[in-house]
């Protein structure tokens, strides 16, 4: 008992101290310049002018605006900015008239707190609004002091945007060149990939060292694929925040520049599947060095793309033409002609012939984004749209409506808010606290969706606040007036809010010091403040633990059937469009079923990730549904990769259609039977095959299809068609020796998806089978 006492404290105490040295993100000084002045201004001018007071209500209003944290596009952040004015406003509004009414904001309080929450425009600010200026003095004007704290607001929101209008194209061109950075970060992962030994065995090996694993190892195909799709994803985002540029039937160069990434991207990913299947059978090693350093120049030459649009095209973007794809051309067109000659497997030359064409492709479409890159980024100018993203009453009322039909995750979270703010008010008030919204806010804002989040959130507020509340102290003793008050206040909001974005452990502790001297403004705070502080801190902790300890499930494993169904259903529908590509009905994979698929694949990580933090998490629960997710990453590139390599219409692509369709039906009916505690029985023939014997039929149909072709192939070269002619035959032949391979990884991702998430869901289904036998035990039998 003693040695799991002392195994549990030094867990607890590794948590510690990894909550307070994690460093979570990048300064923001100019973030943390705008509101220290924007803070401290007010007060400065108040005190030379003898209004402290209302320098003290407009220094609050500019402090509740700075804590949104404005992000993104200008237009993003005006209408953040905006919407954070207008809440507090209101907010300090009814703040106001509920000063001198304790109990009557313990009723009005957490009903707010409930709405922020729920609604992501609003915000915690609306809570925070209301509660601090509800615990002051009351004025006579409650009016004025809202007009007072509306100003602090719009003081605030001019800092932060004043230098935007002439920046406001940076965060575009950040998101395109971290595009290009990832895009060609995948390329480098298809680089190693090329001929590179086993990483079986080294990745076996426990490296401790984050540096010695990343230069020891190859880089991680699924997860620098996962970081490029990303990161296009937030550049089509970021675009869509800019108003200019809307409703021309020509795409903007910021427009043609994504989809150049993203169509090189797609072609990675087809590189990425022909690569496996060569190294499965490879006719000769040699080319292999030369596609190595082919695709290699290209994730540089990509690079320098990403540097130009950084630089606003001042940067070396390089030559037109690559001597490393030359050769790896001439490698293959040696190759080519011994296959033809029959020295070399033909299957396996039309390979390496694939994956030369493939790699000329990426060379045209990283050749286009160099001349939009050489050009600038450049995009019409337009006012931001103040109202554009905030939703309207029906569709919120709607989502809320549903979230609290369906009981969600969100709905739950919430209620645990909500319900907390209510009672530390209620304990405040009852026992007449001084200084009690510290127990309120500290319980607001440390109660997160997981036991995990919220664990972690209450340790960094208590150190954090515990340091800062003593600081504070002994800052308001020494302080000799007002002005010195002041100009403490701008030196602490500077460093508080420049460093937020790095760890919360720094930002409570210099923000703990911001926000007691700001609210003592007028009356200064003692020691004794500092000590209330620190214990009501401690008690809001405890509360937020005992939330999420004791009140009801989170709800995030009630999910996973309706998320598996989701993922499972849109992998099939997107294998059906592949399969529509392949018989030439459709061009290209929608781009709407890509996304689709990735976000559903996403929604499970991220469940996943929240199960992980709970108090008792389900290894093996975790571990299925990673392997479901990486299966889910994996289809949808094989589905990617078969689309791209079957273009050409008018191709004979044997039963390759009708293996995708064999296979979304697979998903589908998987599926369907999730939504059945007990599945229905097979009333088919006994002797009809299985859709695993159907499926083996129709592999066994694409060997011979691709043998026959190589046979013909073979032929018509004898028969006098000359090497270099593209013929039906030829582009037959190309394109079956690439999707062979990938169909048969396509097969065993498809069947270790569904396995897996089978596997995870298998205990809910009992648990629903279970709870539907224990409904039908309970029900009154009829009396004979």
């Amino acid at each position: 008992m003693r040695h799991f006492l002392r195994g549990d404290r030094r867990a607890a105490l590794e948590r510690a101290r990894e909550a307070y040295a994690r460093v979570e993100g990048q300064t923001a000084p100019f973030y943390g310049l705008a509101a220290s002045l924007a803070i401290s201004l007010p007060l400065l001018v108040g005190t030379l002018t003898g209004h402290a007071a209302q320098g003290g209500l407009i220094a609050l209003g500019a402090y509740l605006v700075a804590l949104r944290t404005p992000e993104g596009p200008y237009g993003a952040r005006a209408r953040n900015l905006a919407s954070a004015v207008l809440v507090i406003a209101v907010g300090a509004t009814i703040g106001g008239n509920l000063a001198a009414h304790a109990w009557l904001a313990v009723i009005v309080v957490p009903p707010v707190v409930a709405l922020g929450s729920a609604v992501p425009w609003i915000g915690p600010t609306a809570g925070l609004a209301v509660l601090l200026t509800a615990i002051r003095p009351p004025t006579g004007d409650v009016l004025y002091g809202g007009f007072l704290e509306l100003l602090g607001g719009l003081l605030t929101t001019a800092l932060l945007l004043a230098p935007w209008p002439a920046r406001r194209l940076r965060p575009l061109r950040t998101t395109l060149s971290e595009a290009a950075d990832a895009v060609a970060a995948a390329l480098d992962a298809v680089a190693e990939d090329v001929g590179g030994p086993d990483p079986g065995p080294l990745e076996a090996v426990e490296l401790t060292d984050p540096g010695l694993a990343s230069v020891a190892r190859k880089p991680d195909w699924d997860e620098r694929r996962r970081a490029a799709s990303q990161a296009l994803t937030a550049a089509r985002a970021t675009y869509g925040f800019y108003r200019s540029g809307r409703g021309r039937e020509e795409p903007t160069r910021p427009e043609r520049l994504i989809d150049a990434l993203a169509r090189i991207m797609q072609e990675t990913v087809a590189l990425r599947a022909l690569v496996e299947a060569a190294r499965r059978r490879p006719p000769d090693r040699e080319w292999e060095q030369e596609a190595r350093v082919a695709i290699a120049a290209l994730a540089a030459r990509v690079r320098l793309v990403a540097g130009a649009i950084e630089a606003t095209g001042k940067a070396p973007l390089g030559t037109v033409e690559s001597a490393a794809i030359r050769r790896f051309g001439r490698q293959t067109e040696s190759i080519r002609r011994a296959g033809l000659a029959g020295d070399e497997d033909l299957v396996a030359v039309a390979l390496i012939v694939q994956i030369r064409r493939s790699v000329e492709r990426i060379a045209g479409g990283v050749n286009a984004a160099r001349r939009l890159a050489a050009g600038g980024v450049r995009i019409g100018f337009g006012p931001p749209r103040l109202l554009a993203e905030v939703p309207g009453p029906v569709s919120t009322w709607g989502r809320l409506g549903r979230a609290v039909r369906t009981r969600s995750p969100g709905f739950r979270e919430v209620g645990r808010v909500t319900f907390i703010a209510f009672l530390a008010m209620f304990l405040a008030t009852a026992l007449d606290l001084p200084h009690g919204q510290w127990m309120t806010i500290t319980a607001m804002f440390s109660l997160r969706g997981t036991y995990g989040q919220t664990v972690d959130r209450v340790v960094q507020r208590v150190g954090g606040t515990a340091v800062g509340s003593a600081i504070a102290a002994l800052l308001l003793a020494l302080a000799p007036d007002q002005t010195a008050t002041a100009l403490i206040i701008f030196a602490f909001a500077l460093v508080s809010f420049t460093l937020r974005a790095v760890n919360f452990v720094y930002w409570e502790l210099f923000n703990t010091v911001v926000a007691m001297m700001l609210l003592g403004f007028s009356v200064p705070s003692t020691w004794v403040d500092a000590g209330e502080r620190i214990g009501l801190t401690i008690a809001g902790g405890l509360l937020a633990f005992l939330a999420v300890r004791l009140l009801w499930p989170t709800g995030h494993a009630e999910r996973l059937p309706v998320q598996a169904d989701r993922l499972l259903s849109v992998h099939a529908d997107l294998a059906r469009s592949a399969a529509a590509v392949v018989e030439g009905n459709l061009e290209r994979l929608p781009h709407d079923q890509l996304v689709a698929a990735e976000r559903a694949a996403e929604t499970l990580a991220d469940t996943r990730s929240r199960l992980v933090h709970e108090r008792l998490p389900d290894e093996d629960l975790i571990d299925r549904l990673g392997n479901a997710v990486d299966a889910a990453h994996r289809v949808r590139d094989n589905l990617i990769a078969i689309g791209r390599m079957t273009r050409e219409h008018e191709v004979d692509a044997g039963p390759l259609p009708e293996i995708l369709d064999r296979l979304a039906d697979h998903l589908e009916e998987v599926a369907d039977s999730l939504d059945e505690p007990e599945p229905a029985l097979d009333e088919g023939s006994p002797d009809a095959p299985s859709p695993n014997e159907r499926l083996d039929e129709e592999f066994s149909d694409l060997d011979t299809h691709l043998s026959a072709l190589a046979r013909r192939r073979r032929e018509e070269i004898k028969a006098g068609v000359s090497t270099d002619e593209f013929t039906p035959l030829r582009h037959a032949l190309l394109q079956s020796s690439g999707t062979r391979y990938t169909a048969r990884s396509l097969r065993a991702d498809v069947e270790t998806l569904i396995e897996n998430t089978c596997a995870a869901l298998a205990p809910q289904a009992q648990l629903a089978s279970a709870a539907a036998e224990q409904a039908d035990s309970k029900e009154p039998r009829p009396v004979s």
